[in-house]
């Protein structure tokens, strides 16, 4: 099994069919059609079900498809990786950010590194917290920027000075508290919405005050949280970096008043991984997320 048919097979599963495949891959049938039956007489077991007009995955063939979109972009990370000690300070670096953190990494940071060093590029993969930490457990990405609670084994970790407020993103019919401000007590009775990952903070939080929480509904992202909460569903407690870059539409935004309900980013990179130039500049230049 070899990285070329890894990436035969990978273009077959994305095009649903082999002629699909060859075109993309730009390249005649018969080769690609050779190098499927290689590998599945290398495996064992067939991977994929040719039919008349798609070719679907077996089982087989969706387990191999999830290691080998993996392992693919490992080795394109090594290549770049390799070829950015040769470059030295020209080449491309990739850039895991939480959603919820995108409000505090602007632009114009980014562009310092880009001024810094003409000839680089910057990859960047959103995703939730678990997500960037899977990106960069997984070698697709170089440095991650999350957001706490988080498993910090075997990262290196720069966290930022000050903790966040959460805030109460309220629509309308649910709005309570003080022009600014809401208190867990005033939040006990009405539906929240907040992300899966942080409900091992905010369950906690109320719990402090001997109030059971009416969480009436779970996601996995801070965004959705919001855009549920703009269409009436409940209030939203979400960080408050993320209000410059998300629509909350007509709803109230109040600070929760609460020490324990509270939120950290931070930058994270793998202890045992080589870090390019790139890297470390860029490290540098969003460590002081805020």
């Amino acid at each position: 099994m070899n990285l070329k048919q890894l990436e035969y097979f990978v273009a077959i599963a994305d095009e649903h069919q082999i002629t699909a495949a060859a075109k993309k891959l730009h390249i005649s049938q018969p080769p690609l059609s050779y190098e499927l039956a290689q590998l599945e007489h290398e495996l064992g077991t067939t991977l994929v079900r040719r039919g008349p007009r798609t070719a679907t995955l077996t089982d087989a063939g969706k387990l191999l498809y999830q290691r080998a979109t993996r392992i693919l972009a490992l080795a394109k990370a090594t290549e770049r990786d390799v070829a950015n000690v040769g470059k030295g300070m020209s080449g491309t670096v990739s850039l895991g950010l939480a959603s919820s953190c995108s409000g505090s990494v602007p632009a114009e940071r980014l562009g310092e590194l880009a001024e810094s060093f003409p000839d680089i590029a910057v990859e960047l993969h959103e995703g939730s917290t678990d997500q960037v930490l899977e990106l960069l457990e997984a070698g697709e990405v170089d440095v991650g920027v999350v957001r706490t609670p988080f498993k910090s084994q075997g990262l290196r970790c720069r966290y930022a000075t000050k903790s966040e407020h959460m805030l109460a993103v309220m629509p309308p019919l649910f709005e309570t508290g003080t022009d600014m401000e809401v208190t867990l007590a005033q939040l006990g009775d009405k539906p929240l919405i907040g992300c899966r990952r942080l409900e091992s903070v905010i369950r906690p939080a109320f719990d402090e005050e001997g109030i059971a929480p009416y969480v009436s509904c779970l996601t996995e992202d801070e965004r959705t949280a919001c855009a549920w909460a703009r269409g009436g569903l409940g209030i939203a407690l979400v960080p408050e970096t993320l209000l410059p870059v998300t629509d909350t539409g007509e709803c109230f935004i109040k600070i929760v008043r609460s020490e324990a309900l509270s939120t950290r980013q931070a930058v994270v990179w793998k202890a045992d991984r080589y870090m390019s130039p790139l890297a470390e500049r860029l490290i540098k230049l969003i460590g002081e997320v805020s």
